[in-house]
């Protein structure tokens, strides 16, 4: 876009946008700050370990610690990060884990990086230097409900920075996410801020092949809506964007698309943060949105947002988690809302997604959630669906982080706790038969399996 056109578009936003929340603001609708979090489970039990506090009748097993040597000779990498279950063989759980490492110490090849050694470097997607080595990336773990024990593990993306999250495909695929821009220099070989696809049921390391198509900046998750195709992406900015990817063929993302940014139709530029008291976006009121295409997506200034920005796409407060369940794109800002502790926000995609016909039955994005107490949620992040029908949300605070629940009504209520009082609580995923919530620990480098008795969390 040129200067002469960003002006243009800069001003065109400006002037919708204070007509739309002129119409906002008149349509009475408070927001929904939640009544506080309802006991659903009962209160949550102290643990004597202090690791995790769960409620009366459910407990835990931690299954994978960073530094834990792996079935390939290379060792559990630290910062757990988003993860997701899949079935395995003979009733087995596949899981494939993000680890958001950058460069330095921490990672799958120990204390000074001795065992790089044992990889081959074509296997890596940068090698860097041959010395220094990119350490984030992802391990694939073979679980089993029945004995709930840990069977397998061993590194299946390698060379990669800074993996947070990502999401699971129809297809039986993990996409894991750069959260960072980054360019080729002394030390590294390539550039970075890409997304990568790991096959959960494939053994081994993995190809490591960035899906260039789907952008580059600061990717946080992804989740891919299976009727249409089209796979939605949060960017961890205080100024991010909501994408939307239209591959050219579903479920083969190596082939290429269209990336877009998610744009409020009746506000373009809407800034949905809430952080100002005359731009409030109120919850529950649905808004009509289509989809501005993006143009140089490969961005290496990281300003692909910005651009966006002023096409008139809408701005977030760092976009986390997402997560497609019962028909809707759900999906977490850290740190949106007036009090500055998280928005949770629903999309729903038009009968036409993803189609020239879309907007004749448009597409509707509603703030769902936007706590003004962190007693009732604090800076969420990763989520789930629950095999009950809730959400699960993970926390990402200053304090104890939780493990919560959201039903479709918008209460909120416990599911545990980081006792350790030690980083974000992440990655959380159930087990396809139901059985089993797996969560990450991330500072404490932890992997955990709860179980119990999920039942009671229906009748909430």
């Amino acid at each position: 876009m040129s200067g002469a056109q960003s002006r243009r578009a800069f001003l065109r936003s400006a002037a919708s946008l204070g007509a739309a929340l002129g119409v906002l603001g008149r349509s009475g609708l408070a927001l929904r700050r939640g009544d506080g979090p309802v006991e659903a489970l009962g209160p949550l039990v102290p643990d004597p370990a202090g690791i995790f506090d769960l409620p009366r009748g459910f407990e835990y097993r931690v299954f994978s610690r960073a530094g834990d040597e792996m079935d390939d000779g290379l060792l559990v990498p630290a910062r757990h990060d988003g993860m997701a279950a899949f079935p395995g063989p003979g009733g087995r759980t596949l899981l494939v884990r993000n680890h958001e490492n950058a460069a330095g110490e921490g990672g799958a090849f120990g204390p000074g990086n001795a065992r790089l050694a044992h990889v081959a470097a074509g296997k890596l997607y940068d090698p860097a230097d041959g010395k220094v080595a990119c350490l984030g990336g992802t391990t694939t773990l073979v679980y089993d409900t029945a004995s709930q024990k840990l069977e397998r593990h061993w590194l299946s993306l390698g060379g990669t920075l800074v993996n947070c999250s990502g999401g699971p495909t129809p297809w039986g695929s993990w996409i894991s996410c750069e959260e960072i821009v980054v360019g080729a220099g002394d030390v590294l070989r390539k550039e970075h801020g890409y997304c990568f696809e790991v096959p959960a049921g494939a053994e081994g390391l993995q190809p490591a092949v960035p899906l260039t198509a789907l952008g580059r900046f600061k990717h946080e998750a992804v989740a891919v809506e299976p009727l249409s195709g089209c796979l939605y992406l949060t960017e961890d900015m205080p100024d991010g964007l909501f994408y939307r990817f239209i591959p050219k063929s579903p479920g083969r993302l190596a082939e290429g698309g269209k990336l877009q940014a998610l744009r409020v139709r009746a506000a373009e530029s809407l800034d949905t943060r809430n952080w100002q008291a005359l731009t409030h976006v109120p919850a529950g009121e649905p808004l009509a949105v289509d989809w501005v295409d993006l143009d140089a997506i490969d961005a290496p200034l990281d300003d692909l947002r910005q651009r966006g920005f002023l096409a008139g796409a809408a701005r977030f407060a760092r976009g986390e988690g997402v997560y497609c369940a019962g028909g809707s794109i759900w999906f977490t800002c850290t740190t949106g809302g007036a009090a500055k502790l998280g928005q949770l926000w629903r999309y729903t995609p038009s009968p036409l997604e993803g189609t020239r016909k879309e907007r004749e039955a448009s597409a509707q994005l509603a703030l769902f959630l936007e706590p003004a107490e962190s007693s009732v949620m604090e800076n969420c992040d990763n989520l789930c669906a629950a095999p009950w029908g809730h959400l699960v949300v993970c926390e990402d605070g200053p304090e104890f982080d939780r493990l919560l629940g959201v039903t479709l009504e918008g209460k909120v209520y416990e599911l545990g706790r980081n006792a350790a009082h030690e980083g974000e609580v992440a990655g959380c995923t159930f087990s396809p038969d139901g059985s089993t919530l797996f969560v990450n620990v991330q500072d404490s480098g932890l992997s955990l399996a709860i179980t119990g008795p999920w039942e009671r969390a229906r009748a909430v």
